[in-house]
C-alpha cells in the first residue's frame, strides 16, 4: 500500500537529524536522510541514535522518515547493507530508498521499499515493473513532461505505488544513474555517492572541423529546478509525493524551501476542499512561519521548470555554476577602499556581511563581501560599501555596473532563529466525575487522550470568573505540539478548581493523547512482489543497468533477462562508451539543432547533428546526438590510471563484485 490517492506528501531532504527535525517543524510530511552507510552522498551519513531522535519527533506528527540505501553494492558489501536495513527498521524508520535490485534478494526487514532516482524511471513499462517487483513509491526521472508522467500513472495502480517527483533543487544534467564521468576520470563513482561534478566545469566546445563555438562555457551545467508554478498540474498528472533536492544543503535552505512548498501545497489543498476529488496532507498539523518563504534567498543558479512543459532553450546555467543572486542596483562610484551604489528600491537595506556579486567583462561572476555598509541617503537608495578585500582586486568593478546580492545577512539571521510553529489541532472537554474531574482531548485525526483527578466539588464564588480561569489554564498548550480549537466546560455548576490541579490534569491528558497517537501510527507495509515474477521490459542489459553484484544479477535473471553486462564500475568497459546520457542538448541550446533549422530558408541541409568536442584542460569528451529520442551522449573512456589503480587495489585487498567474464588469471564470481 502506498499513500492514499487523495493524500499529498511534501518530502524534504536532511543532511543530519537537526536539519530533519526543522524540516518537520516547517511542514514536511516526510524526510529522506542517509543512514550510517550506503546513502549515495559521501560524508552525509548519520548514526542510529540521531536517526532515532529524528524518527521520534517526526512520528509525533505522523510524518515519515525514509532512509537512503541507494548506492550500488559490491558482493562483499551486501551483508553490511542488510544489517543496516535491519538496524534502521528497528530504530523506527518507515522506508528504504534503494537503487540496487540485489537488495530485493536479501533477507530484508518488512520495511517499505522506494525506488531511488538512480533507478532511472522514464517509461510506463519500467514503472509498472518496479511496482510489480514490490516498490511502493517511485521517483520519476526529472526529464519527464506532464503527459509522460500521466502515462506512468495510467500504467500503475494508485493504491499500490505512489508517484514521486522532484520539484526543487539542483539538477543533475544526466539521467540519474546514467553518468560515469567521475568513475572514468577518477575511479570514484556517482552511483556510489562520490560524484566529482564534472558537469559544473567550464569547457571549450569545438565542432567537427575544430572550430571553437563556445569558449569556457559551463555547457553541462543546468539551472536549478523550480516547479512552484506547476504543482496543480503535477497533481492532476498523478504526482502525490513532491520531493525537494538537497541532502547536502544547510539548515536555512531546508527551512525556507520546505516552508515555500508547504504554503503552496496547502493553498491547493484548501482550494480543492469541496471539489469532486478533495486532497489532504499525509501528516498532521498546521504550520505557521515567522518569515515569508522566498526561494531566491537561497543558493540557486537561477530557475527552470526543465522539461515538465516541454523542451526549452533556457535551461542551462552556462555562464557560471555559482549563485548570481538578485539584482539590487548599480555602481555609481569606485573609491580607494569603497564602492558607492544606487539601489533600485529604497526599501532595500544593506548589512555588514552581505554578499554582493557582478559579472566581469568575460561574463565570469565576481563575489564581493561587505565588511561595512553605510547609508549615504537611504531614502534615495544611496549606499557606500567597504568590501572585506581590497578594491584593487575586484576585476572590472566600475561605474554603471549592475550589482546583485546573493547573501542577505538579515535573512540569514532570521532563519538562524526559531522560524516556525507546527501544531496539531484538538478539542478539549472538561467534565465532572463523582469524585473529581475528567479532561478529554480529541485531536484532528480522531485520537483521544483522557485524564482524571480526584478533587472536591467546591462551588466558585464568582461563576463567570471561575469558568474564564478554567479555560485559560486548560488552554495552555504552548509547550506541546498541540493547539486548542475549542474548550467545552460541561459542569453542573461553576466549580472552583485551582491551577495546581488543572495543570497536571492537562499534562496527563496530553501524555495520554501522545500515547494514543504513537499507538495509532500504522507502520507502512512492505509490498509483496507479484507472482510469478513480472518480466523485465528488456531481455538484455548493458553496463547502464548498474549491475554490480551477484544478487542483482540473480534478480534480473529471475525476471527474464537473458544477457546481463556488469556495471561500469567493474572496469570491463575500457574503450569509448557513453559516460553520460542526457535529455539536455548542447546543439539545441546553441541553436545548432537540425530540427530547429527545418523550414528556415537558406539553411536546409546545412545543419547536421555532427559530434562536438568538449575540452577542459587535458580532459576531452565527445558529444554525440541521438535525434530520434532527442538525447545527447557524452562519450569518453576510462583513464589508464584508473584501471591501473584498480588492479593494484585488487592485488592488495581483493573486492568481490559481479563480472560477466573472468579477469585475466582470476576465476569469475558470476
Amino acid at each position: 500500500m502506498s499513500l492514499l490517492p487523495h493524500q499529498i506528501e511534501l518530502l524534504s531532504p536532511a543532511r543530519d537529524a537537526d536539519i530533519g527535525i526543522e524540516a518537520i517543524n516547517h511542514g514536511a510530511d516526510a524526510v529522506y536522510i542517509g543512514g550510517p552507510a550506503f546513502g549515495a552522498r559521501a560524508g552525509a551519513g548519520n548514526d542510529l541514535r540521531d536517526l532515532e531522535r529524528l524518527i521520534h519527533h517526526a512520528h509525533r506528527f505522523h510524518s515519515r522518515i525514509f532512509i537512503t540505501l541507494n548506492t550500488i553494492l559490491r558482493d562483499d558489501e551486501l551483508e553490511g547493507a542488510r544489517q543496516m536495513a535491519w538496524q534502521v527498521y528497528n530504530a523506527g524508520a518507515d522506508a528504504l530508498i534503494i537503487q540496487d535490485m540485489g537488495l530485493l534478494e536479501l533477507d530484508l526487514p518488512p520495511i517499505q521499499l522506494h525506488a531511488s532516482t538512480q533507478t532511472d524511471i522514464r517509461t510506463p513499462e519500467k514503472a509498472r515493473f518496479l511496482q510489480d517487483a514490490g516498490l511502493s513509491q517511485i521517483v520519476l526521472a526529472r526529464e519527464l513532461d506532464l503527459q509522460e508522467i500521466a502515462a506512468v500513472r495510467a500504467a500503475t495502480g494508485p493504491a499500490r505505488t505512489t508517484i514521486e517527483f522532484f520539484v526543487h533543487g539542483a539538477l543533475c544534467v544526466a539521467y540519474s544513474g546514467q553518468c560515469y564521468i567521475t568513475h572514468a576520470h577518477t575511479g570514484r563513482s556517482a552511483n556510489r555517492g562520490d560524484c566529482n561534478q564534472a558537469c559544473r566545469l567550464p569547457y571549450e566546445v569545438l565542432d567537427s572541423s575544430g572550430r571553437i563555438i563556445a569558449h569556457e562555457k559551463h555547457v553541462l551545467s543546468m539551472k536549478d529546478n523550480n516547479q512552484s508554478d506547476n504543482l496543480a498540474a503535477l497533481i492532476d498528472a498523478g504526482v502525490r509525493s513532491f520531493k525537494i533536492e538537497g541532502r547536502y544543503k544547510d539548515m536555512g535552505y531546508v527551512k525556507n524551501i520546505t516552508a515555500h512548498y508547504r504554503k503552496l501545497l496547502d493553498e491547493i489543498i484548501e482550494q480543492r476542499e469541496f471539489s469532486a476529488e478533495p486532497l489532504a496532507r499525509s501528516s498532521s498539523g498546521r504550520t505557521t512561519f515567522t518569515f515569508t518563504p522566498d526561494p531566491d534567498q537561497n543558493f540557486n543558479r537561477e530557475f527552470t521548470d526543465y522539461f515538465v512543459n516541454g523542451r526549452k532553450d533556457d535551461i542551462g546555467a552556462f555562464d557560471t555554476p555559482k549563485t548570481p543572486g538578485r539584482a539590487i542596483g548599480w555602481v555609481t562610484k569606485v573609491g580607494e577602499n569603497f564602492a558607492e551604489l544606487e539601489l533600485s528600491s529604497p526599501d532595500t537595506v544593506l548589512h555588514n556581511g552581505d554578499g554582493l556579486c557582478y559579472y566581469d567583462l568575460q561574463k565570469e561572476l565576481v563575489g564581493l563581501q561587505i565588511n561595512r555598509a553605510e547609508a549615504v541617503n537611504a531614502r534615495k537608495g544611496l549606499w557606500r560599501v567597504f568590501p572585506k578585500d581590497p578594491i584593487a582586486g575586484f576585476k572590472d568593478l566600475r561605474r554603471g555596473l549592475e550589482i546583485n546580492r546573493n547573501r542577505d545577512m538579515d535573512w540569514v539571521r532570521t532563519l538562524d532563529k526559531k522560524s516556525s510553529d507546527r501544531r496539531i489541532g484538538l478539542w478539549a472537554q472538561l467534565s465532572e466525575t463523582p469524585d473529581g474531574f475528567d479532561l478529554t482531548l480529541t485531536d484532528e485525526d480522531g485520537f483521544v487522550g483522557s485524564a482524571a483527578i480526584v478533587h472536591p466539588h467546591q462551588p466558585a464564588t464568582d461563576g463567570p470568573q471561575a469558568e474564564a480561569t478554567l479555560r485559560e489554564q486548560l488552554g495552555r498548550f504552548g509547550a506541546t505540539v498541540f493547539s486548542v480549537h475549542d474548550i467545552a466546560v460541561s459542569l453542573s455548576q461553576p466549580w472552583f478548581i485551582p491551577a495546581s490541579a488543572l495543570n497536571p490534569l492537562r499534562r496527563d491528558a496530553v501524555a495520554a493523547l501522545e500515547s494514543a497517537r504513537a499507538a495509532g501510527l500504522v507502520r507502512l507495509p512492505r509490498a509483496e512482489p507479484v507472482q510469478p515474477p513480472a518480466p523485465f521490459p528488456e531481455d538484455t542489459l548493458t553496463y547502464l543497468a548498474n549491475v554490480f553484484n551477484q544478487k542483482a544479477h540473480d534478480f534480473y535473471m529471475k525476471h527474464g533477462v537473458k544477457v546481463i553486462d556488469a556495471a561500469y564500475e567493474s572496469k570491463e568497459e575500457e574503450g569509448e562508451v557513453s559516460l553520460m546520457i542526457t535529455k539536455h542538448c548542447v546543439r539545441f541550446s546553441m541553436s545548432l539543432c537540425p530540427k530547429q533549422a527545418k523550414g528556415v530558408i537558406g539553411v536546409k541541409g546545412t545543419i547536421k547533428a555532427e559530434p562536438l568536442q568538449l575540452i577542459n584542460g587535458k580532459e576531452k569528451l565527445t558529444l554525440r546526438f541521438d535525434c530520434k529520442p532527442c538525447e545527447m551522449h557524452v562519450v569518453g573512456k576510462m583513464k589508464k590510471s584508473v584501471i591501473n589503480q584498480h588492479a593494484k587495489d585488487m592485488q592488495a585487498v581483493p573486492m568481490q563484485f559481479y563480472r560477466t567474464r573472468p579477469a585475466a588469471g582470476k576465476a569469475t564470481t558470476a
